[in-house]
């Protein structure tokens, strides 16, 4: 067993992104604009916003983050959006979720424009990605991607199993995962036999969200075991979806909670900002 370090890999990869984006602000003399809207209070929103912030200005970009209360009006926060859709100096724009329950979830993201949707939701970004085209995408798949790259795992012709089907990582996941030619079983919660199609998977992507829900019964011997939850123990200490002790005995690489694939979803929004600033000096 060996475990699949997302820290160490996102820190490399910041670090290339720096350098990458020193030379184009030298070449082009512009700086690439990060902007992120958090409405609320919510405790984890802030961390997650802080530690983007953290990691923008790391990479050399303009980094602005926009607080408003948890009062604001649909109408207000879509308005604020199409501010920034309009402002050429921002190359991406982000609105940190949860939203209050008054706000339309996917009003809000409609209304950013795709080409600054660095965190791949918006349905034209979608849409791209699963005509083969993809252009934006879902930052945690992108950075699983990523981190199979980095550790040499064969996909084409291999079983993958995904267990979760939500728009932010199953359904973009299972797409990227045929894309290299593996054969994608999509799972979730009412799939029937659920631990006996994941001991086929040679590559098992598990986002479901329960703390400790696969076991080692869940895991063919050999598995390579992607564990994208974020779920807390009775004691609040942070655990994945994955009982990481018993499965890491059987499985030939595994992602540890923390470490393992939160660091790279954060990496993978940095490097979407880049790109759109490159694309938007090429246009």
């Amino acid at each position: 067993m060996a475990i699949i370090d997302g820290k160490a890999l996102a820190q490399k990869m910041q670090a290339e992104l720096a350098e990458k984006t020193a030379k184009l602000k030298e070449k082009s003399g512009q700086t690439p604009g990060l902007v992120v809207i958090l409405v609320g209070e919510n405790p984890a929103s802030q961390v997650y916003v802080r530690n983007k912030e953290r990691s923008a200005i790391a990479a050399g970009f303009r980094s602005e983050v926009i607080r408003v209360s948890d009062s604001i009006t649909q109408e207000e926060l879509l308005f604020l959006i199409g501010r920034y859709n309009q402002d050429p100096a921002w190359n991406g724009i982000l609105v940190q979720l949860p939203l209050p329950a008054h706000i339309d979830e996917e009003a809000v993201l409609l209304a950013i424009d795709p080409e600054k949707d660095v965190d791949g939701f918006h349905p034209t970004n979608m849409g791209r990605l699963w005509s083969g085209h993809p252009v934006m995408i879902p930052c945690t798949p992108a950075g699983i991607m990523e981190m199979l790259r980095e550790y040499n795992v064969e996909l084409e012709s291999k079983r993958a199993v995904v267990i979760g089907r939500s728009n932010i990582v199953g359904k973009p996941m299972a797409q990227l995962l045929l894309a290299k030619n593996a054969t994608v079983t999509l799972t979730h919660s009412r799939t029937h036999h659920l631990a006996e199609i994941a001991k086929q998977a040679d590559i098992l992507i598990v986002a479901i969200g329960r703390g400790h829900f696969v076991t080692k019964d869940f895991v063919k011997e050999g598995a390579v075991v992607i564990d994208v939850g974020m779920n807390r123990d009775e004691n609040g200490k942070l655990i994945g979806d994955v009982k990481f002790d018993e499965v890491a005995e059987i499985a030939s690489l595994i992602t540890p909670v923390p470490g393992g694939v939160g660091p790279m979803t954060i990496t993978m929004l940095m490097e979407q900002t880049y790109q759109a600033f490159k694309r938007s000096l090429e246009s």
